[in-house]
Order: structure tokens, then C-alpha cells, then sequence
């Protein structure tokens, strides 16, 4: 079957993907700062959108962290729950829509950390999933952006609801939330409805449980208005090797394929399992973008080239489109630090042109 969303290929931007006030520079401003900054330091890099088009890719994703734009108010008609959003940080997803549109780049803005949940710590002070409060200003959040944006075209702009929901246990209890599925279903088709109340032909991406690797056949009947987002982190032994945020026993140094996933073998057959869940969606009309996927630095630059070209390959002859982790950074293809890679000068940054290509071929 034929999935319903375009093959979209490009990057993650990790420009407001973790608020630390100390470092928090905004000022309101257009691309006039230095090294194509738009509103001074932190801002998202002109040169990230000029290299993605530049290259052939058609895509980037925004991780957000709401705290970035919210602040404490009174409560008021728009924002109930007491909270008034900044806009000068507002401004600067502005600005990167701006520079998208006039590159050809589809741009999907994403929640990251929301009110009441984030896969990352620290944890929100109270559940998305079980309070009300959370859940009334996961939604006005998102009832800020419909307004904003209404009238940018869907194949423009996407909407990605919240970044990597945990895994279901027995019983159907989210890890580690006391919450249920039917809880989770309940708080997405509610986003969803509302968004649509504001702008009915906004594209919205739901990730899939277990932290984005499992599918919910359960929003079939959203299609085509809600598709989903999936992951390529897997065998988690080769795509996050010695990687400082997670616990895990690393049994054995990375290798692919045979690559260890929690203690068993992984190879190309296991991937082509996994991802059959997710294009079987395809059938009920469900589209399906992987958001998400890359290795990090410490995996051997060979082995790490051989398992992009085998996943990516795999998505590929699947018609899935991706978003690597990250453009810039540890799992990227510019400043990846990779202790046994090399690299080329590109615009002030360290290019690692193999891996770019690997890219650009899938």
C-alpha cells in the first residue's frame, strides 16, 4: 500500500529542544545577527535551512520546549489556565517558517517537552496524562499555534503533538505515569479536535507509543488529518552506544548487522519486522513519517555508515520519509565530533561528507 504523506527527508533543529534560562538571549529581530542568526544568540542558523535545501532535503522538524514562550499570567479568554506567551520567542518560529517557505522546506513544529510531559529529565511537576489542568494547557498551547498559523498551507506546515509518549505495560498502564492507553487517546483526539475547530486542513503527526516505536491503529479514524510518527533508533546498542543520557549495559562494542537491542541480536530481518507494523498502517489510510533517527558519535564511523545505509535503504524502498537526529551535533552529518571520522571544512563547521551522502542516496 501507498503511504499518504509525502517521503519528506531532512533534519531535526535543536535550537529550542531544551530551555536553560541562563543561556536564553532572545531579542526580537529579523536575519540581520551575526553568522545568520535571527534574533541574536541561540537563534535558529540561516545556514542550517540554506544547507538543507542546498543538499536536496525538503524537511525539518522543531523539538520545542514550551517553556521557552510561556510565562506566568493572569488567567484570560485565550490562555484560561494562567500563563501569556512571549512574543518574541514567537517571533523566531516565524522566522523559521519564513526561511522554510522560501527554500521549499516542509516545516513540522513539535513538542518536546509539553505541560505535564517529557521523555527527557526533569519530570513536569504533574501528569499530562491524569491532571486536568496539564491537559487544559497541552491543548491551549496548541490552540495558540493553530491561530498563528492558520492559512499556511498543509504542505508547508505540520503540527507534531508531543515527543516520544512512554511505553504500554501490562494492563495498558503507561511506565512510569499510573496512566492508561485510553488515557493517551483521550488527551490526542482531544488536540486534535481542537486544532481542527481552528484550522481544519492542518496536517498533525501523533508519535507512536513506546517512545515512538509503536504504532496506534486506535486513530485510524482521524486519517487522513492525523498521521503518525515513528523512530529509527534500533538496534539500541548500534544508534546509542555510550550515549551519557541513557542507562544501559553495553555487552559488547557496536557492530552491523548482529547489533545488540537489550540483549538480543539485531539485523536487517528485525527491522524489516518492525517496520511492517508501521506500513501496515497504510491500509487504513494512515500516513507515516519516521521523526526521529541517527546514531550517536561513539558507535565506529563504519559501522554506523553501514547501518544508515540499511535502515534509511529500508525506509526508502517503504516510501517512509525521515528526519535525522540532529543537522548539527552528535548524530549529524555537520559537527558530529566522531573521534574516528573525517571531515571537511563547510561554512565554519567540520562536514562529514560520507555520511552525507549516505543521506542524499536515501
Amino acid at each position: 500500500m501507498h503511504n499518504p504523506l509525502p517521503r519528506w527527508r531532512g533534519f531535526n533543529l535543536l535550537d529550542m529542544y531544551i530551555y536553560e534560562p541562563e543561556r536564553e538571549k532572545i531579542r526580537a529581530g529579523d536575519a540581520t545577527g551575526p553568522g545568520g542568526y535571527g534574533g541574536g544568540e541561540g537563534d535558529f542558523r540561516e545556514s542550517d535551512f540554506d544547507a538543507t535545501a542546498a543538499w536536496g532535503f525538503d524537511f525539518l522538524r522543531l523539538p520545542l520546549d514550551y517553556r521557552y514562550w510561556t510565562q506566568q499570567a493572569p488567567p484570560a479568554p485565550q490562555h484560561p489556565t494562567g500563563w501569556t506567551p512571549r512574543e518574541e520567542v514567537l517571533q523566531r518560529l516565524d522566522r523559521a517558517l519564513r526561511l522554510a517557505v522560501e527554500r521549499r522546506i516542509h516545516l513540522s513544529i513539535s513538542l518536546h517537552r509539553a505541560p505535564g510531559y517529557c521523555v527527557n529529565p526533569p519530570a513536569e511537576p504533574a501528569s499530562l496524562w491524569t491532571d486536568p489542568l496539564q491537559q487544559q494547557r497541552f491543548i491551549e498551547h496548541w490552540q495558540l499555534f493553530a491561530a498563528r498559523y492558520r492559512g499556511v498551507p498543509p504542505g508547508q506546515l505540520s503540527f507534531d503533538l508531543l515527543n516520544e509518549p512512554p511505553a504500554v505495560g501490562l494492563g495498558g498502564i503507561l511506565t512510569g505515569s499510573g496512566a492508561s492507553r485510553a488515557s493517551h487517546e483521550r488527551v490526542i483526539r482531544r488536540a486534535v479536535g481542537a486544532i481542527a475547530a481552528i484550522d481544519p486542513a492542518r496536517q498533525v503527526l501523533a508519535n507512536g507509543l513506546n517512545y515512538g516505536n509503536e504504532p496506534m491503529p486506535e486513530f485510524a479514524d482521524l486519517a487522513p488529518r492525523l498521521a503518525q510518527s515513528c523512530r529509527a533508533y534500533l538496534p539500541f546498542g548500534v544508534t546509542h552506544y555510550k550515549a551519557h543520557w541513557v542507562h544501559y549495559p553495553w555487552l559488547r562494542k557496536p557492530r552491523w548487522p548482529g547489533g545488540d537491542h537489550f540483549g538480543r541480536r539485531f539485523d536487517l530481518h528485525d527491522l524489516e519486522s518492525h517496520y511492517a507494523r508501521w506500513t501496515a498502517l497504510f491500509a487504513r489510510g494512515i500516513g507515516v513519517h519516521c521523526g526521529e533517527g541517527g546514531v550517536f558519535n561513539q558507535t565506529p564511523h563504519d559501522v554506523a555508515l553501514a547501518w544508515m545505509r540499511d535502515t534509511l535503504g529500508l525506509l526508502k524502498r517503504l516510501g517512509i520519509g525521515w528526519a535525522l537526529w540532529n543537522l548539527r551535533g552528535d548524530f549529524g552529518p555537520l559537527d558530529n565530533r566522531r573521534p574516528d571520522t573525517p571531515t571537511e571544512p563547510h561554512h565554519g563547521s567540520q562536514l562529514d561528507r560520507a555520511m552525507l551522502e549516505i543521506l542524499q542516496n536515501s
